[in-house]
């Protein structure tokens, strides 16, 4: 058995993450957390969570506290970046592996992470859907295919509460969709409004949708002279997200420290 502890265990992906860790035959949660000065500590993790039964598991608003009681092999995170930081350098005291699906990381935050990835294995994605990261490698595959005489362009939609834009899914396409082309991040375009003028050679729009309950979806568009390719991934609930992170929990807990990514998890040829 995993001994298993869950960050931000009262929110959609928390709660979601109880579940299926809950009902999974190797993993057992033995610590949750919320954050501090949260209400709901003290209170039993399932019921918080609304589970429909008692987990006998109490909600702890400290990570350092949970740990130091559950024996952890792996804490997995969906929290936010000042939050997920914070609990990096917690897991990297206590040599604790860690799964990270927040988003909206800057790239001194990604530098942070990696610090605490020199003590600790961290395995940190803006998606931990299975599907997802396969569409990202087709993407690649085909952006080096198809090569500059395609436009490329990234759209992705969420739900109305999401707070960042674009979702780190749109930016890790357009960073390997770049990469796989030869071009950089300035390369990337993110607003066009008003007289925009000609669409510049190798510019990569990336662009954000926002309402109702959307899950998440995300659309790769190849236009050529005369055909188009699109490539497209749609998120229906949240389970494939927290199915993917228990996936790389399972897989985090026996590695050496370092950054690694749902690529490494998956054991894909060619990551990029």
């Amino acid at each position: 058995m995993i001994r298993t502890v869950i960050t931000g265990s009262t929110g959609r992906m928390g709660s979601t993450l109880l579940r299926l860790a809950r009902d999974a035959k190797d993993l057992q949660v033995v610590a949750a957390t919320v954050r501090s000065g949260s209400p709901a500590a003290g209170q039993d993790a399932g019921l918080a969570a609304r589970l429909g039964a008692a987990l006998d598991v109490l909600l702890m608003d400290d990570l350092e506290r949970a740990l130091e009681f559950s024996k952890a092999d792996v804490v997995v995170d969906f929290t936010g970046p000042e939050a997920s930081l914070a609990h990096a350098k917690t897991c990297a005291a206590r040599g604790v592996p860690l799964v990270v699906g927040s988003t909206g990381f800057s790239e001194e935050d990604t530098a942070k992470l990696r610090e605490s990835a020199r003590k600790v294995p961290i395995v940190a994605a803006p998606n931990m859907s299975v599907g997802v990261n396969l569409v990202i490698q087709m993407a690649a595959q085909l952006a080096r295919v198809l090569g500059p005489s395609f436009d490329v362009e990234v759209l992705e939609a969420h739900h109305r509460m999401k707070k960042d834009a674009p979702s780190g899914t749109a930016l890790k396409l357009a960073e390997v969709l770049a990469e796989s082309l030869g071009r950089t991040r300035d390369d990337l375009t993110f607003v066009r409004d008003g007289q925009t003028g000609a669409r510049p050679p190798g510019e990569i729009g990336v662009q954000a949708l926002r309402g109702g309950d959307v899950v998440g979806e995300h659309t790769v568009y190849f236009f050529g002279d005369g055909e188009r390719i699109e490539l497209t991934h749609r998120a229906t609930n949240r389970d494939q997200f927290a199915q993917g992170a228990l996936r790389a929990a399972r897989w985090v807990a026996r590695r050496a420290p370092g950054l690694y990514d749902m690529a490494d998890v998956l054991g894909l040829q060619g990551k990029t």
